[in-house]
């Protein structure tokens, strides 16, 4: 029994971090895929990592930050290999992701996300400030090896910001939304299922019309993310930002639509424009919406409560013993 009880102490230590680098890892092999390439230059607008790694911080606390740091490393280790620049890299990220992790700590942060409040921490203090840390550390990193010219550290830097920012403000709210909505079990509700599939279909058709015709139609989405927002919550609108932030990735990597003959700049400004809006868009209504929501549920359970004891209190009534 002892020695069953040692055995099980590492594997509990170990086994969160090891998943953690594995997510990490597959995340961001799956985030290279969608790189955009202008002109030679290689961009990557949707770093999925960084939303992997707020969720599992926030689900599993700071014991598994070595996960981050040791899939930061094998991401590294295979695009350019592995020298003393992966090394300050690596400690770039990690540092930004458990930076992000205090500061929701701090601020109450709820992974329920349903506060207003939260849905501005996640955005302002898990993706755009502590996003800052890695993007600097990184392109500083890059500039003192010689590995990038001083004149392109603004580009890089901003591309990199936005990469990592992305990622947590699309990826972060999914992965905390799953975590809820897959092991409940609902009862059938034959409209609702209705309405999610006409949703669905309506939300991959409007985004590929409107992310590969050359007309001015990309505020087609905004609609779409709105009626997921406000029907299905989180639920709904996290699936329908990350659906228009793929589809339109893909877009500017085939270089069609409002993404054709653009430099690296233009492309980069719509791309990021476009799904930056899209997320803020379905984060913050969505937490409104449920706030909201929450709100009526307590002042009608308080309506009931009083009516309850008016009919208690009534004159001609007895009180119950």
């Amino acid at each position: 029994m002892v020695r069953t009880e040692g055995w099980r102490r590492p594997t509990a230590v170990l086994l969160p971090i090891l998943v953690v680098a594995l997510a990490y890892y597959l995340g961001g092999r799956i985030g290279l895929l969608q790189r955009v390439v202008v002109d030679g230059a290689e961009v990557t607008p949707l770093w999925l990592p960084t939303g992997i790694a707020l969720a599992s911080l926030l689900w599993l606390g700071l014991r598994v930050w070595p996960g981050i740091a040791i899939g930061t490393y094998l991401s590294i280790e295979g695009i350019n290999g592995f020298d003393l620049t992966g090394l300050v890299i690596v400690a770039g990220n990690t540092l930004a992701m458990v930076c992000a992790y205090l500061m929701l700590r701090r601020a109450g942060f709820r992974t329920e996300l349903d506060r207003l409040r939260d849905a501005l921490s996640l955005v302002f203090l898990g993706g755009l400030l502590p996003m800052t840390i890695s993007a600097t550390i990184g392109t500083w990193t890059l500039v003192l090896s010689g590995d990038l010219p001083v004149a392109q550290f603004w580009p890089v830097w901003s591309a990199w910001w936005a990469g990592d920012a992305m990622g947590v403000i699309v990826v972060t709210p999914l992965l905390l939304v799953l975590r809820r909505v897959l092991p409940a079990r609902r009862r059938g509700d034959g409209y609702r299922a209705l309405e999610v599939t006409a949703l669905a279909v309506c939300a991959v058709a409007v985004t590929l019309v409107a992310t590969r015709t050359e007309l001015s139609l990309l505020f087609l989405v905004f609609p779409l993310i709105i009626w997921a927002a406000v029907r299905f919550q989180l639920a709904g609108s996290a699936p329908c930002t990350l659906l228009v932030s793929v589809l339109s990735i893909s877009a500017a990597i085939e270089h069609v639509g409002p993404f054709a003959d653009r430099s690296l700049l233009e492309t980069m400004i719509n791309l990021q424009g476009l799904n930056g809006a899209a997320a803020l868009t379905g984060l913050l209504l969505s937490a409104l919406v449920t706030e909201q929501n929450n709100i009526r549920l307590k002042i009608e359970q308080v309506c009931e409560d009083l009516a309850e004891l008016v009919e208690h209190l009534a004159p001609g009534k007895k009180p119950d013993p």
